[in-house]
Protein backbone atom coordinates (compact mmCIF):
# COMPACT_ATOMS: atom_id res chain seq x y z
CA UNK A 1 0.00 0.00 0.00
CA UNK A 2 1.30 3.44 -0.96
CA UNK A 3 1.58 6.30 1.58
CA UNK A 4 -0.87 9.07 0.78
CA UNK A 5 -0.17 12.36 2.59
CA UNK A 6 -3.73 13.62 2.15
CA UNK A 7 -5.04 10.62 4.12
CA UNK A 8 -2.67 11.43 6.99
CA UNK A 9 -3.80 15.08 6.96
CA UNK A 10 -7.44 13.99 6.95
CA UNK A 11 -6.89 11.74 9.99
CA UNK A 12 -5.04 14.50 11.86
CA UNK A 13 -7.85 16.95 11.06
CA UNK A 14 -10.44 14.54 12.46
CA UNK A 15 -8.54 13.46 15.56
CA UNK A 16 -6.79 16.77 16.40
CA UNK A 17 -9.81 18.78 17.65
CA UNK A 18 -10.84 15.90 19.91
CA UNK A 19 -7.48 15.98 21.69
CA UNK A 20 -8.12 19.13 23.71
CA UNK A 21 -6.04 19.97 26.74
CA UNK A 22 -7.69 19.18 30.08
CA UNK A 23 -6.93 21.62 32.92
CA UNK A 24 -9.60 20.88 35.53
CA UNK A 25 -8.14 17.96 37.49
CA UNK A 26 -7.70 18.57 41.21
CA UNK A 27 -6.34 16.36 43.95
CA UNK A 28 -8.80 14.45 46.11
CA UNK A 29 -7.97 16.76 49.05
CA UNK A 30 -8.64 19.87 46.95
CA UNK A 31 -11.97 18.47 45.72
CA UNK A 32 -13.01 17.74 49.32
CA UNK A 33 -11.89 21.17 50.53
CA UNK A 34 -13.81 23.04 47.84
CA UNK A 35 -16.92 20.91 48.34
CA UNK A 36 -16.80 21.72 52.07
CA UNK A 37 -16.37 25.45 51.32
CA UNK A 38 -19.33 25.41 48.94
CA UNK A 39 -18.49 25.73 45.24
CA UNK A 40 -20.23 28.79 43.80
CA UNK A 41 -18.68 28.77 40.33
CA UNK A 42 -16.39 26.48 38.38
CA UNK A 43 -15.23 26.40 34.77
CA UNK A 44 -12.61 24.12 33.26
CA UNK A 45 -10.46 24.75 30.19
CA UNK A 46 -10.96 28.51 30.02
CA UNK A 47 -8.64 30.95 28.24
CA UNK A 48 -6.98 33.41 30.66
CA UNK A 49 -4.77 36.40 29.87
CA UNK A 50 -1.92 36.44 32.40
CA UNK A 51 -0.12 39.79 32.63
CA UNK A 52 2.91 40.70 34.73
CA UNK A 53 4.06 44.29 35.10
CA UNK A 54 1.18 45.75 33.07
CA UNK A 55 1.90 49.28 31.91
CA UNK A 56 5.57 49.02 32.89
CA UNK A 57 8.62 48.76 30.74
CA UNK A 58 9.45 45.11 30.37
CA UNK A 59 5.90 44.01 31.21
CA UNK A 60 4.82 40.73 29.71
CA UNK A 61 1.64 38.81 29.00
CA UNK A 62 0.51 35.49 27.60
CA UNK A 63 -2.69 33.57 27.06
CA UNK A 64 -3.00 30.47 29.22
CA UNK A 65 -5.55 27.68 29.26
CA UNK A 66 -6.59 27.00 32.86
CA UNK A 67 -9.55 26.31 35.14
CA UNK A 68 -11.14 28.35 37.92
CA UNK A 69 -12.98 27.42 41.10
CA UNK A 70 -14.75 30.01 43.27
CA UNK A 71 -16.11 29.05 46.69
CA UNK A 72 -17.30 31.14 49.61
CA UNK A 73 -13.73 31.16 50.97
CA UNK A 74 -11.39 30.64 48.00
CA UNK A 75 -10.57 31.50 44.42
CA UNK A 76 -8.28 29.09 42.59
CA UNK A 77 -6.98 29.41 39.04
CA UNK A 78 -5.14 26.23 38.16
CA UNK A 79 -3.93 23.89 35.47
CA UNK A 80 -4.75 20.55 37.02
CA UNK A 81 -2.89 20.47 40.36
CA UNK A 82 -0.53 23.32 39.36
CA UNK A 83 -1.68 26.56 41.01
CA UNK A 84 -1.59 29.80 39.01
CA UNK A 85 -3.41 31.98 41.55
CA UNK A 86 -4.94 31.14 44.90
CA UNK A 87 -6.82 33.59 47.09
CA UNK A 88 -8.10 32.42 50.45
CA UNK A 89 -10.05 34.30 53.09
CA UNK A 90 -7.68 35.75 55.68
CA UNK A 91 -4.71 36.39 53.37
CA UNK A 92 -2.84 39.63 53.84
CA UNK A 93 -1.81 40.16 50.22
CA UNK A 94 -4.05 42.74 48.62
CA UNK A 95 -6.11 41.61 45.62
CA UNK A 96 -8.55 43.51 43.46
CA UNK A 97 -11.23 42.39 41.03
CA UNK A 98 -12.73 44.52 38.27
CA UNK A 99 -15.15 43.91 35.45
CA UNK A 100 -14.75 45.57 32.07
CA UNK A 101 -17.70 44.60 29.90
CA UNK A 102 -17.65 40.81 29.73
CA UNK A 103 -14.04 40.51 31.02
CA UNK A 104 -13.19 39.91 34.70
CA UNK A 105 -9.72 40.96 35.93
CA UNK A 106 -8.14 39.70 39.16
CA UNK A 107 -5.00 41.61 40.17
CA UNK A 108 -2.61 41.01 43.04
CA UNK A 109 0.82 41.95 44.24
CA UNK A 110 2.75 45.19 44.11
CA UNK A 111 5.49 46.63 41.97
CA UNK A 112 7.39 44.16 39.83
CA UNK A 113 5.54 41.22 41.35
CA UNK A 114 2.10 42.58 40.35
CA UNK A 115 0.20 40.17 38.12
CA UNK A 116 -3.27 40.05 36.60
CA UNK A 117 -5.38 37.11 35.50
CA UNK A 118 -8.27 38.13 33.26
CA UNK A 119 -10.94 36.00 31.60
CA UNK A 120 -14.36 36.08 30.00
CA UNK A 121 -16.69 33.80 31.97
CA UNK A 122 -19.19 31.75 29.97
CA UNK A 123 -22.10 33.51 31.73
CA UNK A 124 -22.85 36.22 34.30
CA UNK A 125 -19.62 38.28 34.50
CA UNK A 126 -21.23 40.52 37.15
CA UNK A 127 -22.00 37.50 39.35
CA UNK A 128 -18.44 36.17 38.94
CA UNK A 129 -17.08 39.58 39.93
CA UNK A 130 -19.31 39.77 43.01
CA UNK A 131 -18.43 36.24 44.18
CA UNK A 132 -14.67 36.81 43.75
CA UNK A 133 -14.95 40.20 45.45
CA UNK A 134 -16.69 38.57 48.44
CA UNK A 135 -13.68 36.24 48.94
CA UNK A 136 -11.26 39.17 48.67
CA UNK A 137 -13.23 41.29 51.13
CA UNK A 138 -13.49 38.46 53.63
CA UNK A 139 -9.68 38.29 53.61
CA UNK A 140 -8.98 42.02 53.77
CA UNK A 141 -11.87 44.02 55.20
CA UNK A 142 -11.96 47.58 53.93
CA UNK A 143 -9.36 46.94 51.24
CA UNK A 144 -9.24 49.68 48.65
CA UNK A 145 -9.82 48.97 45.02
CA UNK A 146 -12.53 46.36 45.32
CA UNK A 147 -14.94 48.19 43.08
Amino acid sequence: MRFRPWVALFVVALVGPGCSQETGRLSHDQEQRFAAEGILRRVDNLRFRWTEGAGRRGGTWEDRLASIVVTRQSVLIHKNEKVGLEITAGQTLQYEVHREGERVRISGGRGRSAATWSFVPPTDPQGWTQDIRAVIRSGSPGAAGNR
